[in-house]
């Protein structure tokens, strides 16, 4: 090889080419062979020979489009090269060019060809016979709305015509009836490329990535329509609605990454009005709608909105949390620890989904014993301003002073210790996320074992408002 390659950068004949070409091949240098092919094509356009070995190069790199105006060529050069006939045969019939591929095999069996090229040529213009029949009955099944039927046919179509375009069309058309999206969306992405100028197969890709709502493939899709044709009239006016749509959803996303509930909920609200008609986009934006407002503390609202996408996929597990949370913000905790058990059996390995249900359980339980918000009679988003208000509200009206009847004091009594123990604990920031996480901070048994005095012992003894166990001073703070 060494000496070949000297002798053809001193000398580059046509034949030191070839002979070099044919050395390379037969090493599986493909690029390096080609190189040579292609200067022996250049210094003699007459060569049929260098045409063939530069087509059999091509077909071993599987660049069949390539090596189709080659064999042409050769059979333009020499009309009874038989094997270059048969080989230009065979690709028109993968193609699905089935005229010209047996009119290629019918010229084969006319130009005394070897036994083996004989038997080929034979069997090929039958496949090709039986294909032709196969393409009549789909168009026929297809033009009926036998899809299924058409779609059987075309598969064995397809099967030997692998790089049929307009079978792998129909195909496609077939399956988008019959629902098959994915295999359409296959079949189209291949013809895209089996057709270097398929504006229409890029529309349609972009059509149906749309339908499903997946709005990122069908801007990718619609592009490349545009880039093979800016003035597409139906791909233009699709890719401007794709992009607005796709600028207000990743505009939503933004919004609920800065923690801006309510406005990605409007921006996803608006989204429904840009696209009303595509029930994916209608289902995405109502489930992100739902987790903008259980995010936002929108409890009763965001039941409503998640409950809605549940009714349409009661499997979806992102609903299901957001759902469970509202639940726990509007405190029916039975409801929330429903919903995280049946998230639970769709995502079994999810922390978040435990970690929700075991506090859903202990705020249920918790909600049997003593409730601080409930005392003090606020929600559980309340703000600290609130919380004091109503504190100060209610220690007015309980205060033991105002009470003379025993009994009433009594009651007085206790409940004011109460208001003063909620208090203490949802004005404290510390106490007050682990309340909110099921655990009383000043219940000893809910502590595990941790002791804390706060008001237990009843009256007598503790007063945090006067020096007297009756003697009620304090500070509304």
């Amino acid at each position: 090889l060494c000496k070949l390659l000297l002798t053809c950068g001193r000398d580059g004949s046509v034949d030191n080419h070839m002979e070099m070409g044919k050395k390379l091949l037969a090493a599986g240098q493909l690029a390096d062979a080609l190189s040579h092919f292609h200067a022996a094509v250049d210094g003699d356009p007459k060569n049929y020979m260098a045409y063939y070995r530069r087509a059999t190069v091509f077909l071993a790199m599987g660049k069949s489009k390539s090596a189709l105006p080659d064999l042409s060529k050769v059979i333009e050069l020499k009309p009874d090269f038989t094997s270059a006939r048969l080989q230009r045969g065979n690709l028109l019939l993968k193609q699905g060019k089935l005229d010209e591929a047996e009119s290629d095999f019918k010229k084969v069996l006319k130009s005394n060809p070897s036994d083996k090229e004989e038997r080929e040529a034979h069997s090929q213009l039958t496949k090709s016979d039986e294909i032709q029949r196969l393409v009549a009955q789909a168009r026929s099944s297809f033009n009926d709305q036998e899809y299924v039927t058409a779609a059987a046919q075309l598969d064995t179509v397809i099967e030997t015509c692998v790089w049929d375009v307009a079978s792998r069309e129909m195909r496609a058309e077939c399956f988008i009836h019959m629902g098959e999206m994915g295999k359409a969306i296959s079949d189209l992405k291949a013809a895209s490329k089996l057709k270097s100028d398929n504006t229409q197969a890029f529309y349609k890709l972009s059509t149906i990535y749309y339908d499903l709502g997946d709005h990122e493939m069908s801007l990718n899709e619609v592009r490349e329509c545009l880039k093979l044709d800016p003035d597409h009239k139906q791909c233009y006016s699709h890719y401007k609605q794709v992009k607005k749509l796709n600028k207000q959803i990743h505009s939503a996303e933004e919004l609920m990454q800065e923690q801006r509930y309510e406005e990605a909920v409007s921006k996803y609200e608006a989204v429904m009005v840009t696209e009303p008609k595509v029930h994916h986009f209608s289902v995405l934006a109502k489930e992100r709608i739902c987790h903008g407002l259980t995010q936002g503390q929108k409890a009763s609202r965001a039941i409503s909105v998640c409950s809605e996408v549940l009714h349409w996929n009661p499997e979806n597990v992102n609903v299901l949390k957001d759902r469970a949370e509202a639940y726990v913000q509007e405190e029916q905790y039975e409801e929330a620890i429903k919903d995280y058990e049946t998230a639970a059996k769709h995502s079994e390995n999810d922390r978040q989904i435990k970690e929700g249900l075991e506090r859903a359980q202990r705020l249920l339980k918790q909600s049997q014993r003593r409730d601080y918000y409930k005392i003090l009679g606020v929600k559980r988003t309340a703000q600290k301003k609130e919380i004091i208000k109503a504190y100060r509200k209610l220690a007015q009206q309980w205060h033991p002073d105002n009470y003379q009847d025993a009994e009433e004091k009594k009651k007085a009594e206790k409940k004011f210790i109460d208001i003063a123990q909620a208090k203490e604990v949802l004005t404290d920031p510390e106490k007050r996320t682990k309340f909110d996480h099921g655990e009383d901070p000043l219940d000893p048994e809910s502590q595990q074992g941790h002791h804390h005095q706060h008001f237990h012992g009843g009256f007598q003894g503790f007063n945090p408002f006067g020096s007297g166990p009756f003697n009620f001073k304090f500070n509304f703070n």
